[in-house]
C-alpha cells in the first residue's frame, strides 16, 4: 500500500489517501463538508450503472453530496456492529441485511464468547438493521446490486469490520467493482480492507493510534433516523446540509 497518492497494480486494487498524518486534528466542520470533500477527491471511474451505498446514520450526510456531484442514485448499507455484552460502545464484528457477518476472532477469543451468545446477539442486530433498513426506504425497494459498480461510504473507519461487512452484502448481491469511500482512518484499517475492495479513497490516514473518528470533525452530532430519510429523499437534514435533489436508486 503506498501511503500517499495513487497505486495502481495488476493484483490489487487502486489506492489513493490524500494525507498520512501521526495525529488526529478537526479537519471538516462536518460530515457533509468532509461529503463535499470527497466528492472532489474521489475519480469515479464508470458512471453508468453505478450507485452509492451509505453506511447509516453517519455515512449518509458523506454520501449524499458524493452522489449529487457524481450524479447517481444514493441508497443505504444499514449494516451495524455487534455491541460487546457489558461493553456496547465496542463491538466484535458486525452483521448487514442480508445476514452477511463478519467477526473479530481474535476479539472473540479473547472475550472468551460461547457462541451460543455469538448467535443470541447477531438474531437481536440483525432484526435491528432490518427494521432500519425499511424505515429508510419506505415502499422503495433494495437496489439491484448486480453488475453495478458500487461505491460504499461513511464517515470514517474505526477497526474496519462494519465495513467489511457492507463490502460482503454487496459481493453476495453481485455488486460489480467495489470502491471504499471514507474522509478518515487509521492506517491498519485500510489494510483490512485493501484486499476486498477494488478502490481505495481515503482523504486522510491516521498511521499512529489512539484514533477517533469524531477528532477530525468539528461538529459530529448523532444524525437521527428521521434526518437520513431527509437526505434520502434531498432535503435537508441539519447545519450545513445541502438541499438539492440527490437521485435515489
Amino acid at each position: 500500500m503506498e501511503l500517499n497518492g495513487v497505486e495502481e497494480t495488476d493484483s490489487g486494487p487502486r489506492i489513493e489517501i490524500g494525507r498520512v498524518v501521526e495525529r488526529p486534528f478537526p479537519l471538516f466542520m462536518d460530515r457533509t463538508d468532509a461529503g463535499h470533500t470527497m466528492a472532489e477527491f474521489v475519480r469515479p471511474s464508470d458512471h453508468s450503472q453505478a450507485v452509492v451505498l451509505a453506511v447509516p446514520r453517519g455515512g449518509v450526510p458523506v454520501a449524499a453530496p458524493m452522489a449529487r456531484a457524481f450524479g447517481i442514485p444514493l441508497d443505504v448499507m444499514p449494516v451495524r456492529k455487534l455491541p460487546i455484552p457489558r461493553s456496547p460502545e465496542a463491538g466484535f464484528g458486525a452483521v448487514a441485511p442480508d445476514g452477511s457477518t463478519v467477526l473479530n476472532e481474535a476479539m472473540v477469543e479473547q472475550l472468551g464468547l460461547p457462541a451460543e451468545e455469538i448467535a443470541r446477539i447477531r438474531e437481536e442486530v440483525l432484526d435491528e438493521v432490518v427494521r432500519r433498513a425499511e424505515q429508510y426506504r419506505g415502499e422503495r425497494r433494495p437496489p439491484d446490486l448486480e453488475g453495478r459498480h458500487v461505491y460504499l461510504v461513511d464517515d470514517g473507519l474505526a477497526s474496519g469490520y462494519t465495513m467489511l461487512a457492507a463490502v460482503r452484502s454487496a459481493r453476495q448481491a453481485g455488486g460489480g467493482p467495489i470502491t471504499l469511500c471514507v474522509p478518515v482512518s487509521p492506517m491498519d484499517s485500510l489494510r483490512r480492507l485493501e484486499p476486498h475492495v477494488d478502490e481505495v479513497f481515503c482523504f486522510v490516514a491516521q498511521q499512529r493510534p489512539p484514533f477517533a473518528v469524531a477528532s477530525f470533525y468539528r461538529e459530529f452530532g448523532d444524525l437521527t433516523d428521521e434526518g437520513v430519510k431527509q437526505l434520502l429523499a434531498g432535503g435537508p437534514a441539519g447545519p450545513g446540509a445541502d438541499t438539492g435533489p440527490v437521485p435515489t436508486a
